[in-house]
């Protein structure tokens, strides 16, 4: 063994050295039967070994923890220092009941107006419909839920017969479906109903509980050996409010991949272009938010898995910081990285929903000892001087490192924008060590998922998950108890050098993914694919959130020279969600150019 790199402390790193290097991934893209075979050869007792170390050695693995002497002590999940309150804000009662919540938060957003929303020239060019959009149809007595409901059925059900499959839902009950409307529909009929969220179509991402629906984390096997008997938290929470669920949405197997791709139950396309992934690991939530036929669903964010099919798709995706929503009853109500999170066609939308799933589990309120949960209040001119006192950070080398310019052009023009339009400041800044974070994030997730999965592993599960999960099954399986120590000493170093830029800013900016949606390849739609140079390109932008536990935001700016969607990405202090919503609202409004209606879209709103 060749002599060992010693890094000095974090306090010590001097930035003014700091080089920015292009992340280069050394792994083959394979595709079909080729994939298939090197799968057969990553399992084998000799062969597999010797793949599994060249590929770690090549990717600067075991130069990164093994051989590295790393002075700071481990970090097991993030710690925060005591963080300073926000301006201009609502603070919500966490243990309060989630309709109050989503109340708070409609007085929080601009007075509706109706005559605008429903005027006949805006309908010619394309928007979304919002929540308030549906509400008011109902109560206005234009629609009902379960008229509503017989719009949405048939549509998810064309998805399930398409050949080769592409379904939305991989768990859906038109008769659940209908029920649940007729109920909310009554609501309104007796005119009670629960909250502004009542007869809104909501979907849940398949590794987070909705009962009587399966938990399958889009394998064929997870709901054998893991029976679902209630609700996960979040969704009981949307429940009490009077929430539709339509069923469990698509993803990519157990979210250990970026793109989508499911060859158990069909890879769900983006509805922006059918040819390309949605990008994932929540492919289904995303995409049926897109698609038009829901207002909001749950994802879940590990690795960006929220935030890369929201930018995929042209859609909001909410981050929120480690611990701000209970995670319990999802598949991985355990780890360090992941958390659930609300998308939506608006932030408006993903504000009313985040309002209603917030609230810490009571032990951590203990430990990670958060600020209390807030909302903008976007109904105030205050909102105004707050924007204005925001100082964005940018690396840029690091925000230039994407596979088109169309993706930084376009997000650099609405950083400039915002500068004019409000003062944003906008300060240079430094993030060094990103290969580590990247290194550290891999191996808290992977030792972390395969964990968890040990147990069903040895008894004969392994084989029934597809070849892009075993593939990764073989790399985490590699992994030692030093590497994880070695990769949490990281995560406290990386913590250190981003607690220090956001003493000079509130608010790191960048584009959400490094690319736009990739094509779908059609070998791949059998077997799967591995491709670490798009996984690359799709999760440049992304680990500080996970590994470190910042909230973070998506939001759509644009689109590239062939019309697909681009979103920039908000990185926020420790807790500071409101801040994240009300600059987000404001690169929404700014937003001026007409949307692209989506290829796939259904206008499930019909009020003639």
């Amino acid at each position: 063994m060749g002599k060992k790199r010693v890094m000095v402390p974090a306090a010590e790193v001097d930035l003014s050295a700091v080089k920015y290097q292009n992340e280069d991934f050394q792994a083959p893209h394979l595709t079909g039967l080729t994939f298939k075979l090197f799968v057969k050869l990553l399992e084998t007792p000799l062969v597999g070994p010797l793949i599994t170390s060249h590929l770690k050695k090549e990717n600067k693995m075991i130069e990164l923890l093994q051989n590295t002497v790393i002075p700071e002590a481990p970090m097991y999940r993030p710690e925060y220092p005591p963080q300073e309150s926000e301006t201009g804000v609502v603070v919500v009662d966490e243990d309060g009941k989630p309709e109050d919540r989503v109340e708070l938060a409609m007085k929080c957003l601009p007075p509706y107006n109706a005559a605008s929303s429903w005027n006949e020239d805006l309908a010619s060019s394309f928007r979304y419909w919002k929540i308030r959009d549906y509400a008011h149809a109902y109560r206005s007595k234009f629609v009902t839920p379960s008229m509503v409901a017989e719009q949405i059925i048939p549509v998810i059900e064309e998805f399930n017969k398409k050949d080769p499959p592409m379904p939305l839902l991989i768990s859906f009950d038109a008769e659940e479906v209908r029920k649940q409307a007729a109920a909310s529909t009554k609501r309104f009929e007796e005119g009670s109903p629960i909250s502004i969220l009542d007869g809104i179509f909501i979907a849940i991402k398949d590794d987070i509980d909705l009962y009587p629906h399966p938990s399958k984390g889009a394998t064929t096997w997870m709901h054998e050996v893991r029976p679902v008997k209630e609700d996960a938290i979040s969704v009981s929470r949307l429940r009490s409010c009077g929430v539709i669920f339509v069923g469990k949405a698509n993803m990519h197997e157990f979210g250990m991949g970026t793109t989508g791709n499911n060859p158990n139950y069909g890879t769900t396309r983006n509805p922006h272009a059918v040819d390309r992934y949605t990008g994932g690991s929540s492919s289904g939530p995303a995409a049926i938010v897109a698609s038009g036929l829901c207002s909001a669903a749950l994802g879940t964010d590990g690795g960006g898995s929220i935030r890369i099919p929201s930018s995929l798709c042209g859609v909001v995706g909410l981050k929120t910081t480690f611990g701000r929503t209970n995670i319990t009853g999802s598949l991985y109500d355990f780890g360090t990285v992941g958390v659930i999170g609300p998308i939506a066609s608006s932030v408006e939308d993903v504000m009313l929903v985040y309002a209603a799933i917030l609230g810490s589990i009571p032990a951590e309120r203990i430990s990670l000892n958060p600020s209390p949960p807030c909302l903008p209040n976007l109904a105030s001119r205050d909102g105004a001087d707050a924007l204005g006192s925001l100082r964005l950070g940018k690396y840029t080398a690091w925000f230039n490192d994407v596979q088109s310019t169309d993706v930084s052009d376009t997000c650099e023009d609405m950083l400039n924008l915002l500068s004019r339009t409000h003062g944003c400041e906008m300060v240079e800044i430094v993030i060094p060590e990103l290969q580590e974070m990247r290194t550290a994030h891999l191996f808290s997730i992977g030792s972390e998922f395969i964990n968890s999965l040990i147990p069903d592993i040895e008894d004969g599960k392994g084989v029934r998950l597809n070849y892009d999960s075993r593939t990764n099954v073989r790399l985490f399986r590699s992994f030692s108890a030093s590497d994880y120590i070695a990769a949490q000493c990281l995560r406290r170093r990386l913590m250190h050098h981003h607690m220090e830029i956001f003493k000079k800013v509130d608010v790191i900016v960048t584009p959400t993914t490094g690319m736009t949606a990739p094509k779908i390849p059609s070998s791949a739609l059998s077997y799967g694919e591995t491709d670490l140079q798009t996984t690359g390109y799709l999760m440049r932008f992304i680990i500080a959130a996970n590994l470190l536990g910042f909230p973070a935001i998506s939001i759509p700016v644009g689109y590239d020279k062939q019309g697909l969607p681009i979103g920039l990405q908000l990185i926020g202090r420790p807790w500071g969600e409101a801040t994240l919503l009300r600059l987000a609202s404001a690169v929404e409004e700014l937003y001026a150019k007409p949307k692209k209606r989506p290829a796939s879209f259904y206008d499930v709103l019909k009020t003639k």
